[in-house]
């Protein structure tokens, strides 16, 4: 729980300075890029982790990674908690702006999952839908899971909409099975 607590305070102060600079959504998305990369590149983050290698070098290889793709600040933001030994905590911080980032700019993050694949202009019909529904923009983000047949789930928050095939098949299964035939007795 702490480690949350930490990861949010730092975002938070992130926050406060990209607004300064009027780059609150540049500074999201460079902190993503961290975070993808420490994410998919196991030896970035061992080498970030290891101990055994100095905080100069680290800071080094930071500059030269990310020197020409990131704004300055947010580059000595990642270096900061090099220094506080925080690094390992980047994943976790960029999760707590993109919420936060989120909250700011009035949108929520939608997880959406379809029988099959979508086109795009499915996807923009469906994010509108889920923005006048949600009454803020919606993100959505679609995954592919045969296994409902048809229909649609939508999970934003806390909340899950289930249109599924699976689920109404279900339903009427159920339905089905404890309805009493004209002439039957009961048990």
């Amino acid at each position: 729980m702490r480690d949350i607590t930490v990861a949010r305070n730092y975002a938070e102060a992130l926050l406060d300075v990209a607004e300064r600079q009027e780059g609150i959504v540049a500074f999201g998305e460079g902190l993503d890029v961290v975070a993808r990369l420490l994410e998919e590149n196991p030896s970035f983050r061992n080498f970030l982790d290891t101990p055994r290698i100095t905080g100069g070098e680290k800071k080094e290889v930071v500059r030269s990674v990310f020197g020409a793709r990131l704004p300055a600040t947010l580059i000595n933001f990642v270096l900061v908690t090099l220094d506080r030994r925080r690094q390992r905590l980047l994943r976790t911080i960029s999760y707590e702006y993109q919420t936060l980032l989120d909250a700011r700019l009035n949108r929520e993050r939608v997880e959406v999952t379809v029988a099959r694949e979508m086109d795009p202009a499915s996807v923009d019909q469906l994010q509108d839908r889920l923005t006048a529904l949600l009454g803020r923009q919606a993100l959505a983000r679609i995954r592919v899971k045969p296994g409902i047949i048809g229909g649609v789930i939508v999970r934003a928050g806390d909340t899950i909409y289930d249109g599924s095939l699976r689920r109404r098949l279900d339903g009427m299964r159920r339905g089905l099975l404890t309805t009493r035939l004209p002439g039957e007795r009961a048990s």
